[in-house]
């Protein structure tokens, strides 16, 4: 007879499957194929290792790591909010609290308290491992559009200013990349794929 909690935990892996259908607006680096929550979150815990020595603080990479991988699940039930959205707020934590909830509220007491309170931190940004997080997450979808000859900043007429507004976050977690994504920023500029 299977514990259960393991059943708890298969019932929430089995639930996480559904990030897979999730679509963002942003398509793969050089791609006319739109990424997916799964894809995104791989991408940035990836990025995570690799870059982790660029945050401007002593960071606990592993934490950022559930961080990268978790932020996202919540859009299985809220959706994801295009970052660049004139008409709704993409910071619609109201709605994705009660996804976090509902989702990680599957899994066992103990783990299901450690993942909204991760989730949590995450969206409030204050501490290192959360600015670093979500240095990552600014950052690809730059490194995408860049790639993509402008990508969604072209495709939905997307100005300099609010994109320069929404990236400077990255500048939070680490000035070095910072640089170098403003840099990104400014040639795009420079190339005409953002109009200033």
């Amino acid at each position: 007879m299977q514990s259960d909690d393991l059943l708890k935990q298969v019932n929430f892996i089995k639930e996480i499957d559904k990030l897979k259908y999730i679509q963002r607006k942003t398509k793969l680096f050089n791609s006319e194929r739109q990424e997916n929550d799964a894809e995104h979150s791989w991408h940035l815990a990836m990025m995570t290792i690799v870059l982790a020595e660029h945050s401007d603080k002593p960071i606990d990479v592993l934490k950022v790591l559930k961080m990268v991988l978790i932020h996202d699940i919540v859009e299985i039930d809220a959706g994801d909010t295009f970052i660049y959205d004139s008409l709704k707020d993409h910071t619609n934590t109201d709605e994705e609290l009660l996804a976090a909830k509902r989702i990680f509220g599957l899994l066992p007491a103990d783990q299901a308290e450690e993942f909204i309170a991760i989730w949590n931190e995450f969206e409030e940004g204050m501490t290192d491992e959360a600015k670093f997080a979500r240095a990552m997450d600014r950052f690809e979808p730059l490194l995408q559009n860049t790639s993509n000859n402008g990508g969604t900043w072209a495709e939905f007429n997307v100005p300099y200013q609010k994109v320069y507004d929404k990236k400077k976050a990255i500048k939070d977690g680490s000035a070095s990349i910072w640089n170098y994504a403003e840099n990104l920023i400014d040639e795009s500029v420079k190339k005409g794929i953002l109009k200033k």
